[in-house]
């Protein structure tokens, strides 16, 4: 990854510091410095020639709104030992995902190293592809050849609820950040709004690079069970959203059914090796009901020590989003996402990293308006993403990613 960022103004321009790293592909196109700020330049402001522009950016738009910054359902406390001297007195379900945390605590270094990690900056790039119609699914099965929108981005986090998150897509740029009180998010697209319900973690995160925050999530958690994944025979640690919790990310048309979050843990090495989770809501709008289903799927891999603690160094994550509901048939959809990403550079206990840091943007708009809300926005961009598609072949389709293709994209 590079970290300086051309003047745009012309090819001779001095380098300057960059906010978001620039993936080292893009400097591939030519050793002449010229020609890579060129192509550079071209990759932030210009449109591949082959795809229509508009659709394109409503892609992006609809990769970053999903992908890029999602949160997970629960707070986290991180105040509290991440043993648990009192597994016995707990049902069995309890007491084995109890033990399931404990190895999965020691195998990433064990609670006095986890606990001595105050603060954390990663560094990392990713690759992401969206499909919406049933031909568009090569997209995603072709990212290993190249295809898909590259970017890279640089998460900050001090322990216990404050992180801050900027990811750059082919020229388009999120950030997402909690100050420990609000959790928001902020676009070009989109003025910055906040999340709903108490500050949840960012599920980037806890993707591999925060076991104590991981471990802290599954403290209350049951195991249903056994899995294999990838060849590796699993535990399977499951963990509902509490009603209250619901209501409170709820509003008056938007009501969110259910979240649940599973953790697959290696029974070989005790590390976390896919983290899953899955909800359900309901939109009321112009007297119909529309139901959305979300489900989310990381496979955590390239597990490395640092510090004494093991770090995930990537991994994929694919997203099924399906909508159904409404009199026709053009309400139901169905779409599918995918990101390859992987750390370049990870850091922990960074100095002078304080909570000024991670304070929201200051035209943060805090009024509980029926877009505010990360899932309804999710909604929103989905909605024009289809349409955009829609309006590419010339009719609208009803989408139906077959079960066949599903399976064959989930094993890539």
């Amino acid at each position: 990854m590079r970290t300086l960022w051309p003047n745009l103004a012309g090819d001779d321009g001095l380098e300057t510091v960059l906010e978001v790293p620039i993936p080292d592909e893009m400097f591939a196109a030519s050793s002449n410095s010229g020609k890579s700020w060129r192509a550079i330049r071209t990759w932030l402001k210009s449109p591949r020639p082959s795809l229509d522009y508009e659709r394109r950016a409503v892609e992006i738009q609809f990769l970053l709104g999903v992908i890029g910054a999602p949160l997970l359902p629960l707070p986290l406390s991180c105040s509290h030992s991440l043993y648990d001297r009192n597994i016995k007195a707990h049902p069995i379900e309890k007491s084995m995902a109890s033990y399931i945390v404990q190895q999965y605590v020691a195998a990433s270094g064990g609670e006095h190293a986890l606990n001595s990690i105050e603060s954390m900056c990663a560094v990392g790039k990713v690759k992401m592809a969206a499909a919406d119609l049933s031909s568009d699914i090569r997209k995603i099965k072709s990212m290993k050849k190249g295809a898909g929108e590259l970017g890279g981005f640089v998460l900050w986090q001090k322990s216990p609820a404050l992180w801050s998150l900027e990811l750059m897509l082919s020229g388009f740029k999120i950030s997402a950040g909690c100050d420990g009180n609000v959790a928001w998010r902020q676009t070009p697209w989109q003025h910055s709004r906040a999340s709903r319900g108490p500050p949840r973690p960012l599920r980037r995160s806890l993707q591999g690079l925060d076991p104590r925050g991981t471990a802290d999530l599954f403290s209350n958690s049951i195991c249903t069970g056994e899995k294999t994944i990838n060849g590796d025979d699993c535990f399977v640690l499951k963990l509902e959203a509490e009603s209250s919790t619901l209501m409170a990310r709820s509003s008056s048309n938007a009501e969110i059914n259910r979240h649940t979050i599973w953790g697959y843990f290696s029974q070989k090495t005790g590390l976390l090796v896919q983290l899953e989770d899955s909800q359900s809501l309901r939109i009321k709008s112009a007297g119909k009901e529309i139901q959305w289903e979300t489900k989310t799927e990381s496979l955590i891999q390239d597990y490395r020590a640092i510090g004494g603690v093991n770090i995930a160094h990537g991994g994929r994550t694919t997203v099924s989003l399906s909508r159904f509901g409404g009199d026709d048939a053009e309400s139901c959809s169905r779409s599918r996402m995918e990101e390859i990403w992987s750390i370049e550079e990870i850091d922990f206990n960074v100095k002078g990293l304080s909570t000024e840091c991670f304070l929201p943007p200051a035209e943060l708009r805090i009024e509980w308006g029926d877009d505010c809300d990360e899932d309804r926005f999710r909604c929103k961009v989905l909605d024009k993403y289809s349409r955009s598609c829609a309006s590419r072949s010339g009719k609208k389709k009803v989408v139906a990613i077959d079960e066949q293709n599903d399976d064959h994209d989930h094993h890539l």
